[in-house]
């Protein structure tokens, strides 16, 4: 009587059947479809990541382009004032932590450079172009952290409302630009300048920064909402008519009055006077 013994493989033969199976596997179109996708995706993977690090390279570089140039400008032009560091002097003050926003408000509107030393710093012509401007800004942002130049979202005034912009200008603004943004005069000559031609990136600057007498309204005092509305406000002031025939500056009630006082019932009795001397 024939046994018949099952036998295992021996070690080596099930590494050679281990091969041989690998080897069918690999020969497999199904497999080697698989790898060739695998291979395609790993390399689309390393392009995708070579070329998203690429831009953030190249904006870093035009970041500190942009800041090496600002530097430049700040030395040739704001450097004798506020100091070779930007650490302030006896002719200006330090715009360390300023921030952009300060910045982009004082050059763009040709406040800075001043003119000439003074209990105002008047609204002039600009002698830097807004490639300058954001050059010098970029560079005093880089020396410490302060308020940004704010984005186009952030001024958007487009739903903002007009009439709770009003409430908000009339308590936090009309007692120094008077209620219809025409400005007014403080103490020791300094005044508070007219809003008929602000912009509203311009007044949005103002708030975040708090120029020359100003007080600053940061978001926690003034939310992002409410400052947009304070702009869409004075935007409606700037094209409001005057359907009552001259405007007068729109300074109130009391200058108004005066003027009709003094000047048109002053030239209506002068106006008798010479009646009755030519009467006579």
């Amino acid at each position: 009587m024939t046994c018949l013994i099952n036998r295992s493989p021996a070690p080596m033969e099930r590494k050679g059947i281990l091969v041989k199976g690998l080897v069918a596997r690999r020969r497999n179109p199904v497999v080697a479809t698989l790898l060739l996708l695998a291979a395609l995706l790993g390399v689309g993977g390393v392009y995708a990541v070579a070329s998203s690090t690429a831009p953030a390279e190249a904006t870093a570089s035009n970041d500190q382009t942009a800041i090496d140039e600002g530097k430049r400008l700040y030395l040739e032009g704001c450097s004798s004032c506020h100091g070779l560091n930007a650490q302030g002097s006896s002719n200006g003050p330090t715009l360390i932590g300023v921030g952009a926003a300060s910045v982009h408000f004082q050059v763009a509107t040709g406040r800075m450079p001043m003119a000439a030393p003074g209990a105002q710093v008047a609204r002039k012509p600009p002698i830097y172009n807004e490639r300058e401007v954001a050059d010098m800004a970029a560079y005093i942002a880089s020396l410490a952290p302060g308020p940004a130049i704010p984005t186009a979202e952030q001024i958007d005034y487009t739903d903002a409302d007009v009439a709770e912009g009003g409430v908000l200008f009339r308590i936090n603004c009309a007692q120094c630009h008077q209620a219809a943004g025409g400005g007014g005069a403080l103490t020791a000559g300094k005044y508070a300048p007219s809003l008929m031609i602000a912009t509203p990136q311009e007044i949005y600057e103002a708030m975040l920064t708090g120029p020359q007498n100003m007080p600053v309204f940061g978001d926690g005092t003034l939310p992002v909402e409410d400052k947009q509305a304070i702009i869409a406000y004075v935007m409606d002031l700037q094209q409001a008519p005057s359907p009552g025939g001259i405007a007068l500056g729109r300074i109130g009630p009391v200058a108004e009055g005066l003027f009709l006082w003094v000047g048109v019932i002053g030239a209506f009795i002068g106006l008798a006077v010479w009646i009755g001397i030519r009467a006579r």
